[in-house]
């Protein structure tokens, strides 16, 4: 971890099987845990906390200020998970006085470019391609897969296991479980590539078909949908994490292709 071609603030507290490459910059007030690779040209700011195992390559940068002229100057941090790899160039930036924080969760993959805004919370194993940008305060589920150049307005919600298409403007909040594509952003399926990948079985993917469906192909708005559903459908984890994220939507869900409501 001794790299004399590095900067690192004395206040900084890195592990002592931490690598960190030439040229790069951690300021005080970071933590870095066990086993993690700091690429060379890393700047890793005030407020970083940085967990076991993660991979940050050059030009990366962790914690810097928000782009938010609300921002105060106020104390927040930036959580990256276990295992999460951070590739080159991505930006992710510290909270502002909403969330106090940005997080990013374990075993997650942020490609070439990325950026993650201030107050977003990421779960964990999600993979962003390319040139995906987050604005701030969004919510990402865990399992969500974000193609190239996919642009994630404020505020937006994605549910968990969802896939949103490569170039997207994801202006409504995405539903757990969906394939979203188009433009205007719509439901076009059940991500069942990868659910079937995550071991879902095919009386699970079947179910949840069965509840998209009346969501998005009977014609019925989302209120009439959500009271069928749940007086047809069984109680089960997955209804009603869907029912659960519509009812707490607040930019509103993402439409049907072919639905009018």
């Amino acid at each position: 971890m001794n790299q004399p071609l590095a900067y690192i603030h004395p206040g900084a507290k890195i592990a002592k099987n931490v690598v960190v490459e030439p040229f790069t910059t951690i300021h005080n007030n970071v933590t870095i845990g066990d086993g993690t690779w700091i690429g060379s040209n890393v700047t890793i700011m005030e407020g970083a906390r940085i967990g076991k195992n993660c991979n940050i390559f050059p030009g990366a940068v962790i914690s810097a200020p928000p782009q938010d002229l609300k921002y105060n100057g106020e104390d927040t941090i930036v959580t990256i998970g276990d295992n999460t790899t951070i590739r080159e160039c991505a930006t992710i930036h510290k909270g502002t006085s909403d969330r106090h924080k940005t997080v990013i969760g374990k075993n997650c993959l942020i490609m070439a470019y990325c950026h993650i805004a201030h107050d977003c919370i990421v779960g964990d194993n999600c993979i962003f391609s390319n040139n995906s940008t987050l604005a701030g305060h969004v919510t990402i589920g865990d399992n969500v897969i974000l193609a190239g150049l996919v642009a994630v307005h404020q505020f937006v919600s994605v549910g968990q296991h969802a896939f949103v298409t490569g170039g997207s403007l994801v202006r409504k909040d995405v539903p757990p479980f969906v394939k979203a594509a188009r433009e205007p952003l719509s439901y076009v399926g059940i991500n069942s590539v990868g659910l079937r990948r995550r071991g879902f079985p095919s009386e699970k993917i079947r179910e949840i078909q069965n509840i998209y469906r009346i969501l998005y192909q009977k014609h019925y708005n989302n209120s009439q949908a959500t009271q069928i559903i749940e007086a047809e459908m069984e109680a089960t984890p997955e209804r009603d994490e869907i029912l659960q994220f519509i009812r707490d939507s607040q930019r509103g869900i993402m439409k049907g292709y072919f639905s009018n409501n």
